[in-house]
Order: C-alpha cells, then sequence, then structure tokens
C-alpha cells in the first residue's frame, strides 16, 4: 500500500511558476511509476505528466508540454511537477498517482493523493 501527499498548491499570476512536490510512503515505492493529473471544475480528471520508476522515460500532455517538467528523486521518495508560465486555464485541483504499470489513463491507476489545488488568476 502506497500513501501520496501532495504539496506545494497555491494562487499565482498568469506567466508565474509553482513547483508541486508527492512525498510517497509504504510499499516499494521505487517499483512505482508516477503520474501527474489534474482535475477543473465541471471537467474530467485528465493526464498532465508521468514519470517511470528509474525517470527513463517521461511523457507530458500537449497542453502542458515545454512549459512543465516532472521529475523524481527515488532516495526521497518525493515526484515533482515544475510549473512554468502557467496560464489561467492550468487551475485545477493536481493529483500524484502510482501504479505498477506504464499509462497516461487516470483509471489505470491504484494509489492517489489528496489533491493540492493550483489557481491562476488573470
Amino acid at each position: 500500500q502506497v500513501q501520496l501527499v501532495e504539496s506545494g498548491g497555491g494562487l499565482v499570476q498568469t506567466g508565474g511558476s509553482l513547483r508541486l512536490s508527492c512525498a510517497a510512503s509504504g510499499g516499494s515505492r521505487s517499483l512505482y511509476h508516477m503520474g501527474w493529473f489534474r482535475q477543473a471544475p465541471g471537467k474530467e480528471r485528465e493526464f498532465v505528466a508521468r514519470i517511470s520508476k528509474a525517470s527513463i522515460s517521461i511523457d507530458y500532455a500537449d497542453s502542458v508540454k515545454g512549459r512543465f517538467t516532472i521529475s523524481r528523486d527515488n532516495a526521497k521518495n518525493t515526484v515533482y511537477l515544475l510549473m512554468n508560465s502557467l496560464k489561467p486555464e492550468d487551475t485545477a485541483v493536481y493529483y500524484c498517482a502510482a501504479d505498477l504499470r506504464w499509462t497516461p489513463d487516470p483509471d489505470e491507476y491504484d494509489y492517489w493523493g489528496q489533491g493540492t489545488q493550483v489557481t491562476v488568476s488573470v
């Protein structure tokens, strides 16, 4: 059983930056691929970025490519999402998730954090 706790959300102006963190505990954490997802009000949860267990493979949604960077530090059991050039449409609750499968489909992930709110003002 893996427990995930996100932090780092907040209110930022358009063009600003935030770094989200996801601390993992329990289970064999280094074996899991990690993903970031987001859900805006009235919308379905969507894929943002994912990173493989050894950071060899990384994948981004087209909407964030070139602006967001996912990374992980297995020694610290933490995954990060650095978000630059933020836009109002990035406003959402951001979740990290873990799974043994390499997939961008949120329905395939077994473990989820509680989420952290990111609000980008115009």
